[in-house]
């Protein structure tokens, strides 16, 4: 991508010589000749870099470089200066110019000054991802934190009813707390097999596959979970669908999960009213292979919730999940290159997507 430079002069030839040399270093130039011009550009432009004279009529390039910077702190100025200006320059750098160059310019002189800017542009980039990491590790803690907590005051709690049941030889209170105990091993199950698989490296075992096979057995396998529950479970495949190369086993992974989540979320329901309704569907789309949908007819997402819905160990279901299924699942699809959603209203369902390329093999 052509990198793009204001550049600020009142002395025509100065400005052509520039444009010239900044040209054949691979920049797209916008020019000015004198500050009010320039911040007026620079605003609808917004470069990365501006390079500007000291001196100039109506607003000089002192004034420039603090409006600017009020505009964009990260803006990397870079000043022109003539010999008896040095002191001015100086002062351009308290006010956080990048550097300054003296006239006649040098042409090393310059892409040094520009080395300079892009170095400070690439640093800045580096600490800005470094503090997203940060944050995005922060956060996967806290969540990991918050879930293993949640777990410990389940086991806690089922020790002290079953305790209770058998100090005062109470068969239901026993039963009670070794079903609550019961409930937080498997989740401690959940969340150790589910974490390993998240963080180990994945070796993506590509085939050639019927996209719908993959729909009708995971369909297979929960309609009798949904049976029990008098969850209606549908399946709409689209007809004619190329075989796609993919991992089989992984993307099954990811539907079963989806499937299994909207079989939960619409037992919860507390509404007598309305069959409960999970639907399983392909869809042909342009631009890509396959779409996958997985639809139910439960109360829906909050909005807060669908911005946190693929982060770490985050869950729809409360205390009652981990978070890690929907962390696996985001991650295998994008192994695949593909992406996937979720759209959601309160009260009026969910529906999530997955979309793979049509050619995944490399």
């Amino acid at each position: 991508m052509e990198e793009t430079i204001l550049l600020v002069d009142d002395e025509e030839d100065i400005c052509e010589v520039l444009c010239i040399s900044l040209s054949d270093l691979g920049y797209k130039v916008f020019t000015a000749e004198n500050g009010e011009e320039a911040l007026r550009i620079f605003k609808d432009v917004r470069p990365p870099i501006v390079l500007t004279d000291i001196r100039m009529p109506i607003m000089d390039g002192i004034e420039l470089l603090r409006k600017v910077k009020e505009e964009n702190a990260n803006t990397e100025v870079i000043m022109i200066t003539g010999h008896g200006d040095i002191d001015l320059a100086i002062k351009s750098l308290k006010y956080e110019a990048t550097d300054f160059i003296t006239k006649p310019i040098n042409t090393d002189a310059l892409e040094i000054a520009l080395k300079r800017a892009h170095e400070r542009i690439s640093m800045r980039r580096k600490i800005r991802e470094y503090t997203e990491n940060l944050e995005r590790l922060v956060n996967e803690i806290f969540g990991l934190s918050h879930t293993i907590k949640t777990i410990a005051s389940g086991l806690e709690g089922g020790t002290f009813v079953l305790e209770k049941g058998i100090a005062l030889d109470q068969k239901a209170y026993v039963h009670q707390g070794w079903e609550m105990i019961r409930l937080s091993v498997e989740r401690i199950k959940e969340l150790s097999l589910g974490f390993l698989n998240y963080t180990k490296p994945t070796l993506l075992n590509y085939q050639l596959c019927d996209p719908n096979s993959l729909v009708n057995e995971v369909f297979n396998m929960v309609k009798h979970r949904a049976e029990q529950h008098n969850v209606t479970l549908k399946v709409e495949t689209a007809p004619g669908l190329k075989a796609l190369y993919l991992d089989p086993e992984r993307i099954h992974r990811c539907l079963l999960n989806l499937v299994t989540n909207a079989i939960d979320a619409v037992i919860a329901e507390d509404s007598c009213n309305k069959g409960k309704e999970v639907i399983l569907k392909t869809r042909r789309v342009n631009g890509w292979g396959v779409e996958y949908q997985v639809l139910d007819n439960g109360e829906g997402i909050d909005d807060g919730m669908k911005e946190k819905i693929f982060d770490s160990f985050f869950s729809t279901k409360g205390a009652g999940g981990t978070g890690i299924g929907l962390m696996i699942t985001k991650k295998i699809v994008s192994e695949h290159k593909g992406v996937i959603e979720v759209h959601s209203e309160k009260g009026a369902g969910t529906k999530f997507t997955i979309r793979l390329p049509e050619k995944t093999q490399t």
